[in-house]
């Protein structure tokens, strides 16, 4: 860890890899304790933290780190620790870490804008990659002070994303495929500040997007009004209604080899939409709405699909009088002629918003069942490829 500003986030990045069950030392350069104490550091990490070489002499750590370690992630990477480890310096025990490490280095550059554009800094983010060394590039957005533009540290859930990329490794079955994924939930205004929405949050869409990448795919990611962070190496289109989406995906969609619809699109529309903000009047006990279906994309998808290629839907299901959460499951594929469904039954603190679900996937040819037990999304996203591959 660098000595920046943004040393602060790092301890979000380390209590994140810490809950996902990776065991996490922290080597902190002299500046950046000035920013964040070593306390915090040993407090998140459980283990001991120092910046200088003379510190437990007898355990060698300016070598024993480096060699015992799987991943090395620095966050933030300063401009003068850009310098020096394109230099191959070791003056401080950081530096000898990066030159001892037989693992992955992935650095996540924070730096003033005209910091990050130097010539001198560019030159020695080109010789990192050469010799293989991850630079992330930085965000844009707001700095110190007042100033904003590029050099901000990117989200730590996009850090950990990529780092733990580069250790995990995944069949590369989905090579030369062309991934087309739909993410998070349409909104269908009412007038210029209301609209009809869901709480689909976009995070099983990212999930599939993050899987497919790894599983060596080119990723085209439709996010409809997704707040989060999307995944490295991912192309992404934004869009906010449900005809915005429906023409997003047809206009890809002939170029696609897999379409995968996770997105949860509103099934009916305002048949009015005021182009003024609608008032509340005095003494008036209700207000009528009058709602029109929306075009089911993902039946328009299925039915003009190409031969070869691989649709898949999703649905958030509850059970009721008429059926259980699985027979209203294998009506809707019947119904909407994908290959592949993918049901859950929402409620019980899984579906939208959480960090994990329970899946039941259904497949049309040859017809079967995978019922999928309780797991973070991105598992459950590798078992729904599984399904696409199979």
């Amino acid at each position: 860890m660098g000595g920046g500003i943004a040393a602060y986030k790092s301890a979000s990045l380390l209590r994140l890899l810490k809950e996902q069950g990776h065991d996490v030392h922290v080597v902190p350069t002299r500046s950046a304790l000035h920013f964040v104490g070593a306390a915090t550091w040993e407090a998140l990490s459980g283990h001991s933290v120092s910046s200088e070489v003379w510190d437990d002499v007898a355990e060698v750590p300016h070598v024993r780190i480096g060699q015992s370690a799987d991943l090395v992630i620095v966050a933030p990477t300063t401009a003068d620790l850009l310098s020096r480890a394109a230099q191959g310096a070791a003056n401080d025990l950081l530096t000898n870490v990066l030159l001892t490490a037989q693992c992955p280095i992935v650095l996540a550059p924070a730096m003033h804008t005209e910091m990050w554009l130097n010539a001198a800094t560019q030159a020695n983010v080109a010789t990192l990659r050469s010799r293989g060394v991850v630079v992330i590039d930085p965000a844009v957005g707001r700095l110190t002070g007042a100033d904003t533009g590029a050099g901000r540290l990117p989200e730590v859930e996009q850090i950990a994303q990529i780092a733990l990329a580069q250790v995990v490794k995944h069949p590369q079955d989905l090579a030369g495929k062309h991934v087309l994924i739909s993410a998070g939930g349409t909104r269908e205004y009412l007038d210029p500040v209301r609209f009809l929405g869901n709480r689909s949050s976009g995070k099983q869409g990212i999930a599939l997007a993050q899987a497919a990448r790894d599983r060596g795919a080119k990723v085209t990611l439709v996010c409809a009004n997704v707040a989060l962070p999307t995944p490295h190496g991912v192309d992404v289109v934004q869009v906010e209604t449900g005809e915005q989406l429906r023409e997003s995906i047809f206009s890809l969609a002939q170029g696609a080899d897999v379409v995968v619809m996770a997105a949860a699109v509103a099934d009916f529309a305002p048949v009015t939409v005021s182009e003024t903000k609608l008032k509340k009047v005095s003494g008036q006990e209700e207000v009528t709405l009058v709602l029109r279906p929306t075009i089911d994309i993902l039946a328009q998808l299925s039915a003009s699909k190409k031969p070869g290629q691989v649709i898949v839907g999703f649905a958030a299901e509850t059970g009721d009088s008429n059926g259980s959460v699985l027979e209203h499951a294998q009506a809707k594929l019947k119904a909407k002629g994908c290959d592949v469904l993918v049901v859950n039954q929402v409620g019980n603190g899984i579906g939208f918003g959480t960090d994990d679900n329970e899946v039941t996937i259904l497949i049309r040819e040859p017809q079967s069942v995978v019922t999928v037990a309780r797991n973070p999304k991105l598992v459950i996203a590798h078992v729904v490829l599984d399904s696409v591959i199979a």
